[in-house]
C-alpha cells in the first residue's frame, strides 16, 4: 500500500473526527472531494485509487482536476474553491506525517483559490413572504408542517440543516419565547420568536407526539427531512404563491433566500449589522455586511443626506491622443 492511503484514512479518522470533531456536513464534503479526486486521478494514472501515491496527485494534477471540475462537471468557482480547501486541509495534515514529500506538498498548498464574482443577495419582500407562507395547503398534515416550517425559517433565518434538526425540546414558547439550535461550528444559539410564530408553532405542536426528542418537522416516515426535500417543497409552494403574488413568478427561491429574508427584515427594522450577524450565527460580523451592499434603500437615504457636487455636466474628453488611448482601455 502507498503512503497516500493511510495518510488519507488518518486524516478522516484522527484529524477530522477525533481531533477537530468536525461536523457531519464537513466530513461529507471532504469525503466527496477526495472521492472525485481519486476517481479522476486513477483514470489518468491507469491504476486503482488505492494504489495512487502523493506523486500521482502533485500540484499539476490538482490544478488539472480543478479545471476538470469547472469545465467538464460545470461546477461553480465557489465549489471549485471548496474542493481546493478540502485538499489543502488534507495536505497540511500530511506534511507533518510525510516530510519526505515536503516539496510536493508545499507546491500543492501554494495553489491559490480562484476569485469569484460576488452577486447581490436575493430576498423576499413582505408581500412575497406572506404569499409564500400562506401557500401550503393547511387541510393536510404536510401542508400544516410546511406552513409552520416556512414561517419559522423566515422569522429566525435558520440554516436548512438547523431547521430540519430541530426537536420539540428546542422550542421554548413560554415567557421569552425562543428556539435553540446547534449551528455551524458546533455553536449553540437562541433566536427569539414573534407572537404570530408562537401561535403557528403551538398549533403545529398539538399534532406531534409529545416526546422531547420528536423532530419538529419530520418527513412522511418520521425521519429527518433532507435538504433536497425541503428545496422541493419550497419550489412547489413558490409556484403556488406566484399565482397570488405575480412578483414571485420567475424568481428562484431557495432555503437560503429565506435566511436572507430574515436578515433584510432585521436590517429594515434598524437592527445593527453586528446583531444580525449574531442572530444568523455568523462566525464573523463582516459576513453580514452583504446585506448592507444589497439594500438600495439604505444607499438612497445616505445619498439624500449628501450635498450634490457642484461640477458642471458633460463628458470628459482627454486632451492628448495617448491619454485618449488609455481612456479607451
Amino acid at each position: 500500500m502507498t503512503a497516500l492511503a493511510p495518510a488519507l484514512e488518518a486524516f478522516f479518522t484522527e484529524r477530522l473526527a477525533r481531533q477537530r470533531r468536525a461536523s457531519e456536513h464537513t466530513i461529507t464534503a471532504y469525503r466527496d472531494t477526495w472521492r472525485l479526486l481519486l476517481t479522476w486521478a486513477a483514470q489518468h494514472a491507469g491504476t486503482a485509487p488505492s494504489r495512487l501515491d502523493f506523486t500521482d496527485i502533485d500540484a499539476s494534477a490538482i490544478s488539472a482536476f480543478l479545471d476538470h471540475l469547472e469545465k467538464d462537471r460545470g461546477n461553480s468557482i465557489r465549489t471549485r474553491n471548496a474542493r481546493l480547501a478540502a485538499v489543502h486541509s488534507t495536505f497540511s495534515y500530511a506534511a507533518l506525517r510525510h516530510p519526505e514529500h515536503a516539496a510536493l506538498i508545499a507546491r500543492v498548498l501554494a495553489i491559490p483559490a480562484k476569485r469569484a464574482d460576488k452577486a447581490l443577495v436575493t430576498w423576499l419582500t413582505e408581500e412575497q413572504a406572506d404569499a409564500l407562507i400562506a401557500a401550503p395547503d393547511r387541510t393536510t398534515c404536510t401542508g400544516r408542517r410546511d406552513h409552520a416550517m416556512l414561517h419559522l425559517a423566515i422569522v429566525t433565518g435558520l440554516r436548512v440543516s438547523e431547521l430540519t434538526a430541530l426537536t420539540r425540546a428546542d422550542l421554548h414558547l413560554g415567557t421569552g419565547p425562543h428556539v435553540t439550535c446547534h449551528g455551524k461550528g458546533r455553536k449553540q444559539r437562541a433566536t427569539p420568536l414573534t407572537a404570530p410564530a408562537v401561535r403557528v408553532l403551538r398549533t403545529w405542536l398539538a399534532e406531534l407526539p409529545s416526546q422531547p426528542g420528536q423532530l419538529l418537522f419530520p418527513g412522511r416516515t418520521g425521519t429527518r427531512l433532507s435538504r433536497d426535500a425541503v428545496e422541493h417543497r419550497l419550489t412547489l409552494h413558490a409556484a403556488t404563491a406566484a399565482a397570488h403574488c405575480p412578483s414571485l413568478a420567475g424568481k428562484t427561491i431557495t432555503a437560503h433566500v429565506l435566511r436572507h429574508t430574515a436578515a433584510m427584515r432585521l436590517l429594515h427594522a434598524g437592527v445593527e449589522v453586528s446583531v444580525i450577524a449574531l442572530w444568523l450565527g455568523h462566525e464573523q460580523t463582516e459576513t453580514a455586511q452583504i446585506y448592507l451592499h444589497a439594500d438600495l434603500a439604505i444607499k438612497e437615504r445616505a445619498l439624500a443626506r449628501t450635498t450634490p457636487p457642484g461640477a458642471k455636466p458633460g463628458r470628459y474628453h482627454p486632451p492628448d491622443p495617448l491619454l485618449a488611448f488609455l481612456e479607451s482601455l
